[in-house]
């Protein structure tokens, strides 16, 4: 390849990271995977809004260090795969994860999370993480807890005075006739 071809590359890459927001990502080792594993999983990917890149490490570890990303040069040795897009990182992750155990020959080799690099043991614990949505759920269901026991012990306190209301008025009228 030509200096010139390298610089477009290169240049190709650095928008594909500023404009994609390529911050985060995954890394993988796509060696082996065949044609049509590899249709059926980009387009698995592409519908959960995943792009897979394959790179050629020198142009992308120059287009990092333009970017100032240059601690991810570390992770880019061998064939490479970078994944990038989705809600967040975690989706990313998972998504690969569960497609590394459908094609095996699929293999993450880390990733790299808001200036840090993540080897391919912490990129796999990054998919056993919650997401995005199920955080936020989690916070709801959290934020939600105290009110609901407030409200239960307010209607148990209320059904326990009503319980003693309707007994009393009930002997009443046993007496009364």
């Amino acid at each position: 390849m030509s200096k010139f071809v390298k610089g477009l590359v290169q240049s190709e890459l650095e928008k594909k990271i500023s404009e994609d927001k390529a911050q985060d990502f995954v890394v993988v080792n796509m060696m082996g995977v065949g044609g049509v594993d590899n249709n059926v999983m980009r387009g698995g990917l592409n519908e959960k809004g995943i792009k897979l890149l394959v790179v050629k490490n020198t142009l992308f570890r120059k287009a990092l260090k333009s970017r100032g990303m240059d601690t991810a040069a570390e992770i880019f040795s061998g064939p490479c795969a970078v994944a990038y897009g989705g809600d967040s990182i975690v989706d990313v992750a998972k998504e690969l994860s569960g497609w590394a155990k459908k094609v095996t020959s699929l293999e993450l080799k880390g990733a790299f999370l808001e200036g840090g690099i993540l080897d391919a043991k912490a990129a796999n614990e990054l998919a056993k993480m919650p997401n995005r949505a199920e955080l936020q759920g989690q916070i709801v269901a959290l934020a939600m807890s105290p009110g609901s026991r407030v409200a239960s012990s307010l209607t148990s306190a209320a059904g326990i005075i009503a319980g003693c209301i309707k007994t009393m008025v009930e002997r009443g009228e046993k007496e009364a006739a």
